[in-house]
């Protein structure tokens, strides 16, 4: 049981530590490379949508708005970054969050490609791997940077609490 417990707060930090770092990447997208982002209230009316039934949106921006999808979309967000912190030390240990390295955390975020590419982007309409978006291979080029911070975020996450143990 307190391995388990060990698991999940270190998977809490380090997943929302990622998923904070992405989002700062986000913020660099859009003001300094006038790049547009995921707006998370897509993925919350996305995330309503499935409780009715429908999967693959065919234009999800253009469904009305839902209330409290701003909110569901930015918990789901985290709640996804913290999922797959906990597949990473599922898979590696809690060990590997003591001692990290890149190589597991950049894997995974590369792993972690398959979300938007086969769930995600088909679901909101934009076709598998972003197929049907104005320049798909510009929109895949995105979503792999961005999977890369993530996984880039999981080791600077992990580092920094690993750091923090050792002082207390």
């Amino acid at each position: 049981m307190q391995d388990i417990l060990a698991l999940l707060w270190r998977a809490a930090l380090i997943g929302a530590g990622a998923t904070a770092l992405t989002d700062v990447w986000a913020i660099v997208q859009r003001r300094v490379l006038h790049t547009p982002t995921l707006n998370y209230k897509l993925l919350g009316r996305w995330i309503v949508g499935l409780t009715h039934g429908r999967v693959v949106r065919r234009m999800l921006a253009e469904d009305p708005p839902v209330r409290g999808e701003a909110a569901l979309g930015w918990a789901a967000h985290y709640a996804i970054g913290v999922a797959f912190a906990a597949i990473l030390l599922a898979i590696m240990g809690v060990e590997w969050a003591r001692r990290p390295t890149p190589g597991p955390a950049l894997a995974l975020g590369l792993i972690t490609l398959a979300a938007p590419f086969f769930v995600l982007q088909p679901g909101m309409g934009a076709g598998v791997a972003a197929s049907r978006a104005p320049h798909p291979w510009r929109s895949r080029l995105r979503s792999l940077v961005t999977h890369l911070v993530f996984g880039f975020g999981l080791y600077l996450s992990a580092l920094l609490l690993a750091a923090t143990e050792e002082i207390v």
